[in-house]
């Protein structure tokens, strides 16, 4: 791996596309001892948790269903503070078992707004698999069950997450190197 510069930012390489697979495949099993014969209902945050959602979802070899939702708060390297929802969930979650998929939980913001809006759909249960979670960045309490990698509070890159829409094509993660 070596090093991105992308709008005058340098990115270091920080966790590979090994490492990454590993912690997918962790986090399938993971689901799966939980809800094989459930037929759960996983909904994708949008735009950043599509490769996760992808790669974990093709780990996942009993049935189940996935949509998608796009909710996003981040503006360049920084969040904006406001959650914006484009485009909203149509199927029906009442009486479903429902797991959240999230490329990275960093202030919780995003999730502690859109959670309470899912919950008064009344599904038959609520989890969320985040890919990252930035724990010292945290300030909305959220109880997460399934959690990729642990990371510090810097700016990452790759694998679906990006830095003014650039790099999410990156099957790597890369960090900011201030």
């Amino acid at each position: 791996m070596k090093t991105i510069e992308l709008f005058g930012k340098t990115f270091v390489p920080y966790i590979s596309a090994a490492e990454i697979q590993v912690q997918v495949e962790r986090l399938a099993k993971e689901i799966k001892a939980e809800y094989e014969g459930k037929k759960p209902l996983f909904i994708a945050i949008l735009n950043g948790s599509f490769m996760f959602a992808s790669d974990l979802f093709k780990c996942l070899d009993f049935e189940s269903e996935i949509c998608f939702i796009k909710l996003a708060s981040y503006k360049g390297t920084k969040s904006s503070g406001q959650v914006i929802s484009a485009i909203g969930l149509d199927i029906d979650v009442k009486g479903r078992d429902v797991i959240v998929l999230e490329d990275i939980v960093d202030t919780g913001r995003t999730l502690y707004t859109f959670l309470p809006q899912l919950k008064n759909q009344l599904p038959a249960s609520l989890k969320i698999c985040t890919f990252l979670h930035k724990p010292e960045a945290t300030e909305y309490p959220l109880d997460l069950q399934y959690v990729g990698f642990s990371i510090p509070n810097n700016f990452v890159l790759g694998y679906g997450m990006d830095f003014d829409g650039y790099g999410r094509n990156i099957p790597e993660l890369y960090q900011i190197k201030e």
